[in-house]
């Protein structure tokens, strides 16, 4: 019985500012060709995050000097984040796109990549049981590095209110109000509870907060979301972290400017739900070069790769995440990907230059088709 050809798997070099993370480490490379497939990788693509393109090459990977060469003749790229205007003209009809795409935070990138007839999923919509496996790694990293840029940023050089997160002795502790309990939130809380900040935790399902309550340090409390819990936390908060998500869809806004009132002149919000448009009105996403900015003398920290950041961490974590997905997608291909697992299905958001994910069509008043519906033989 003859065999399928090998899969040529694309990995390339991120191009968004001070993005260090790499969508395949060497290991995931070896697993890869274990499997019969080929492997591309852009040189230089893994420097960011320690990985030489000796250790690729010595995986089985095969070189190629720029990004232009990879897309032009991979099968199926992996990529960490989504694509940026000059990758949309790389990408070609039928091809595989596996990625972090955050579509309803951009109607123009939702659009480029439609007209690309690339078949994109989306490891942040990719569902199992409820529950978003590919986002879980990047969320525990994010909601950690919240609470440390956080910190920095309630320094006065930083323009912030000059409390030390913890305090001292003698000394309260600086207020910490996270907006959601779901991973970024209880990593966030942990984090910051673990460093002696008072800490609060909001969320609208009693049984997330009944769970939060038996897990969290004693120094993190919970309460039930709502306009008034929230507005009242904000009048002594310090650090306000934006940890809302509801899966593929814009994040709502639950703190407007007008709340910025409220706040201490010199207070820090980090909204970590910036990569799907952010959950506080005067959010805007900035970068790690110029990671913060200023409204209503509250700073704003919205850089939108966060992770980034820590790339040793953040590559590994979501390697070990992704890797048994990109293998199922490789071995089956897009069409049999998505009619044999429910948990693909969800994670196509484009296919054959139509948007198959509810919540995006839903953000733009667009039209959308199940991708079930539209690979069905």
């Amino acid at each position: 019985m003859p065999q399928d050809p090998p899969v040529k798997i694309g990995v390339v070099k991120e191009i968004k500012t001070h993005e260090y993370r790499v969508a395949l480490t060497p290991a995931g490379v070896r697993e890869l060709k274990k499997d019969g497939h080929d492997v591309l990788f852009q040189a230089t693509c893994g420097e960011g995050s320690g990985l030489s393109d000796e250790a690729y090459l010595e995986a089985g990977a095969e070189s190629r000097p720029d990004a232009a060469a990879v897309f032009a003749e991979a099968d199926m790229i992996v990529k960490v984040k989504e694509p940026l205007e000059p990758e949309w003209a790389m990408m070609r009809k039928g091809q595989i796109l596996f990625t972090y795409l955050h579509l309803a935070a951009d109607r123009h990138l939702t659009e480029s990549v439609l007209k690309t007839g690339s078949q994109c999923f989306s490891y942040e919509t990719l569902e199992v049981k409820g529950e978003l496996p590919l986002l879980d790694p990047m969320s525990e990293v994010a909601g950690r590095l919240a609470i440390q840029a956080g910190a920095k940023y309630l320094e006065k050089p930083a323009q912030g209110t000059g409390i030390l997160l913890g305090g001292v002795p003698g000394v309260r502790p600086a207020k910490v109000t996270v907006i959601g309990g779901g991973t970024v939130g209880t990593n966030a809380a942990r984090m910051a509870a673990g460093l002696g900040a008072e800490v609060t935790i909001l969320d609208i399902s009693l049984e997330r907060l009944r769970y939060l309550d038996e897990i969290l340090p004693k120094n993190c409390k919970t309460l039930f979301s709502t306009d008034l819990s929230l507005e009242e936390e904000l009048v002594d908060t310090d650090l306000l972290v934006g940890a809302v998500l509801v899966p593929g869809a814009a994040a709502p806004k639950l703190v407007s400017r007008a709340d910025l009132k409220l706040m201490k002149p010199g207070s820090v919000i980090v909204d970590v739900a910036i990569d799907q448009g952010g959950c506080v009105e005067t959010a805007r996403p900035t970068t790690h070069e110029d990671p913060t900015y200023v409204v209503d003398d509250v700073v704003h920290y919205c850089v939108a790769n966060m992770p980034g950041a820590v790339p040793r961490t953040s590559t590994h974590a979501l390697t070990n995440a992704t890797l048994p997905w990109m293998r199922l997608l490789a071995k089956k291909g897009y069409r049999d990907a998505i009619l044999d697992s429910r948990p693909m299905s969800l994670a196509a958001n484009c296919i054959d230059g139509h948007l198959t994910y509810a919540a995006v069509a839903e953000a733009f008043d667009m039209s959308w088709t199940p991708a079930r519906d539209l690979v069905a033989y």
